[in-house]
């Protein structure tokens, strides 16, 4: 009996598994708040920020019904959610889906309308939302896991937004460890999900600090051998020289090779000018900058990596050198003396790095002399990553974890692969883990005894989340390997100095949170829809409430979030005692007066059809916010946008426009020639300014493709300023089309392989100066291409558009000899 007494008591809840849960009052605290209002969670990693939202999640769905969405910022991530929540909740598993990128569009669409709780990755609702695939109308809550991201173009913020304005009864719960390095930062992500309240809980709190232990971080100083600074010194001088060139052209204002990244991004910017500018330096020193930019990481590589790691590199700056259409700088970079003396210096390099040798040494240390079970190295490089294992494997049980995406030289890792492993070190089959960033975020790995830094971060959120590997359960230890005099030390200090200052903020924003509300825009103010306590005369008209002072909660509709209970189900009487009391019969009158985003009906909708390689543009999106719009999203094989049965759109910037017609793998007249075999209405939308002023070529050539567009294959060519003009365009002519014209979308563009004579006149017009209406021109005339290729010059001159100088390049190309 004693025994059982000493057991935590669980978490109790119709939808809970019985007994899953261990209570926590922090947690309890936390979720009461998340279940009524548009909630920020802030909670060191490991503390369960998942089970926070777990708890508001079972409630919604129990209470109000609909869907809950969870959105996770990679696929492991995601499935750990799925895992968990399978685990926890008392929902049949089938209803528990995950969407990633792995799971065809149609299969998505159709998952989503039995499912009860969704996981995801965020790029992955986005498309769907921008197609039309799904509607959040029916989503009760939405939580966004690692939400320090919804800052510039992240897919958060764009899912946020839809959500807001689409479901009937949204409720929203940001997580956390680490959502900003400054109150301003902070803010911009409440702003972006459309967060009202703030709650952060630090390892200080009371109610926390039974749970987590002290993590001190200790530094380890690593001197490097001379053989290793001479690489690095030799590669110094070279760019050295280079910045001196740079100098030579008034961009660079120091030739020193240790210069900032934000000198180097305003370097480049100042070249983009001259560029522009049409002045032939700026093509010069944009290649050099490039591979001032190679030898960089040459040097970050020796000085803070390995030698293994740099020799790897160099492997590929060959490899990419040899390769057809290589760059200049890469084929000046590998071909120079010192750069080539460098590599032979690293590939002769026989001694064990310094930082292997302390790396070993660690692991020894706490795996063998002080028992440890389990640790985890992390690393910015997957060269790294992967020379490092496999010299830990000589030692100890040792795996990698590296990301999916696959990388010259270096294989990823499917999203099996990366689950098996990790499945494996939770259970103990093996006791080292050498990991990339993939790990950093949120990922449920086991604590462990030891978190070894092989370099420091120089970002506050990413130490912080690999520190949260750690010092759960027990205590444990982080160290940091830093080499002296390089860059290491001063992204310590960084990293050291941000951390400090991101704690600092965090504990005066928990002192400030109540204030919160009074920082957000008046955006964020129109998110609520009543106030609890405000009589009837008080209910927002149009999003803002008649009586000024009036502040109102974060639900609409009936059911509403400010409606709910707290959980007191779940605290056993004495959890959270702020919770919001239940409304008091205005929740109706409320409901009329909110004004809810609700799908368009099946043929209501003016219908826009993207092809799926313009989500790299905003311009589906800003057309799906749009209510009169529904957009459905395709990989098209003919055009860019689709917006009826005869009018299919090309969209090219104006420096794709013009590479098209000097390069590429397939040019604008393809391309157009292709439209205009299935759409009687092609149109080319070409975005930007400067069309006369790109690369090299000339304005008549330029002005040329035009008239061939419009003249030799029926296409008009529209102008745009940019994206937001385009999207406008977009509006218009797809609205012309189906309701003035009252036509409907049909895609009907096919891949088709060119017709014998599209064959022959692209043969002739691959011709040094032949374009495609010479080419008809010339196969017109001589019937066939054997007649063109064996005519002579006084012949060729007898064909429309052909005269002496064209006659003489046709025969200069077809009649010499081939020379390679």
């Amino acid at each position: 009996m004693a025994a059982q007494d000493e057991e935590p008591p669980s978490i109790e809840h119709p939808l809970l598994e019985p007994d899953f849960l261990e209570r926590r009052l922090y947690q309890l605290k936390l979720a009461g708040t998340a279940a009524n209002h548009h909630t920020l969670v802030c909670l060191p990693t490991g503390l369960g920020k998942t089970t926070v939202s777990l708890l508001v999640t079972a409630r919604r769905l129990e209470e109000v019904g609909g869907k809950s969405l969870m959105l996770a910022p990679t696929k492991p991530l995601v499935q750990q959610h799925a895992d968990f929540y399978r685990e926890a909740l008392q929902i049949p598993d089938e209803e528990i889906v995950v969407f990633t990128g792995d799971v065809s569009p149609d299969d998505r669409a159709a998952m989503w309308e039995e499912a009860t709780v969704v996981m995801a990755t965020p790029q992955v609702i986005e498309n769907d939302l921008v197609g039309s695939r799904i509607s959040l109308s029916d989503v009760t809550h939405i939580t966004f896991d690692e939400c320090h991201r919804a800052t510039g173009d992240y897919a958060y913020n764009y899912i946020a937004e839809r959500y807001h304005a689409d479901a009937k009864d949204p409720l929203v719960t940001g997580m956390s460890a680490s959502p900003g390095g400054d109150e301003e930062a902070i803010l911009e992500v409440c702003e972006n999900l459309g967060l009202r309240e703030v709650e952060v809980m630090t390892e200080e709190d009371a109610d926390v600090d039974e749970f987590t232990h002290d993590t001190d971080v200790e530094w380890e100083r690593i001197d490097l051998p001379e053989e290793v600074i001479e690489i690095r010194d030799g590669l110094n001088e070279v760019i050295k020289e280079r910045l001196e060139k740079l100098k030579e052209l008034g961009v660079a204002s120091s030739t020193q090779p240790d210069q900032s990244q934000k000198d180097l991004n305003r370097m480049r910017a100042e070249l983009q000018k001259l560029i522009n500018n049409d002045q032939s330096e700026g093509f010069e020193g944009m290649s050099i900058h490039a591979e001032i930019m190679k030898l960089r990481q040459a040097v970050t590589l020796v000085e803070t990596q390995s030698v293994e790691a740099v020799c790897r590199y160099f492997d590929r700056q060959r490899n990419q050198a040899r390769s057809s259409g290589a760059s200049k700088a890469s084929q000046r970079l590998v071909s120079d003396p010192r750069v080539r003396e460098a590599m032979r210096k690293a590939e002769s390099f026989d001694q064990l790095h310094p930082k292997y040798r302390k790396t070993r040494m660690l692991l020894a240390e706490t795996l063998g002399l002080e028992g440890g079970e389990r640790v985890i190295v992390f690393t910015e490089s997957r060269d790294t990553a992967e020379a490092l294992t496999d010299f830990l494997s000589e030692s100890f049980d040792a795996k990698r974890f590296v990301g999916q995406g696959d990388r010259e030289g270096s294989d990823g890792m499917t999203q099996k692969e990366q689950q098996e492993v990790l499945d494996q070190f939770r259970g103990g089959e093996f006791e080292v883990l050498v990991s990339t960033s993939v790990a950093e975020e949120g990922l449920d790995v086991p604590e462990v005894d030891l978190v070894l830094f092989y370099e420091p971060v120089p970002t506050a959120i990413r130490s912080i989340q690999r520190k949260g590997r750690t010092g759960r359960q027990s205590e444990g230890r982080v160290v940091v390997l830093m080499a002296e005099d390089t860059r290491d030390e001063a992204y310590f200090w960084i990293s050291r100095r941000r951390e400090k200052e991101m704690e600092s903020e965090l504990r005066d924003l928990k002192g400030a949170a109540d204030d919160l509300e009074e920082e957000l825009d008046d955006s964020q103010q129109a998110l609520t829809d009543f106030d609890d306590d405000a009589p009837e005369s008080e209910v927002k008209v149009d999003g803002h409430s008649e009586n000024p002072d009036a502040v109102g909660d974060s639900s609409s509709g009936s059911g509403g979030v400010s409606s709910q209970p707290g959980l007191r189900e779940f605290a056993g009487g004495d959890g959270a005692e702020d919770d919001a009391d239940g409304g008091d019969g205005s929740d109706d009158a409320a409901e009329e007066a909110v004004e809810t985003h609700e799908p368009h009906a099946e043929g209501d909708a003016i219908e826009v059809v993207a092809d799926q390689r313009e989500m790299d543009a905003n311009i589906a999106r800003d057309l799906s916010r749009r209510e009169e719009i529904e957009v459905r999203l395709e990989t098209l094989d003919v055009g860019d946008y689709v917006c009826s049965d005869r009018v299919v759109i090309e969209r090219k910037s104006v420096a794709d426009f013009v590479d098209s017609l000097v390069g590429g793998d397939r040019s604008v007249f393809e391309q157009v020639g292709a439209m205009a075999r299935h759409y009687s209405r092609p149109i080319v939308i070409v975005e930007g300014d400067g069309l006369y002023e790109q690369r090299d070529v000339h304005p008549n050539a330029v002005r040329g493709a035009l008239s061939s567009l419009a003249v030799d294959f029926g296409a008009s060519v529209l102008r745009t300023e940019g994206e937001q003009e385009t999207t406008e365009l977009l509006a218009v002519i797809a609205g012309r089309e189906q309701e003035t014209a009252d036509r409907e979308v049909s895609v009907h563009g096919e891949k088709q392989s060119k017709t014998l004579a599209e064959q022959q006149e692209y043969v002739v017009s691959s011709i040094a100066e032949i374009g495609p209406v010479t080419a008809r021109s010339l196969l017109e005339e001589f019937g066939t291409v054997e007649a063109v290729m064996i005519a002579t010059e006084d012949e060729l001159q007898e064909a429309d558009g052909v005269g002496a100088v064209t006659a003489e390049r046709i025969r200069e190309v077809i009649g010499s000899e081939y020379t390679g």
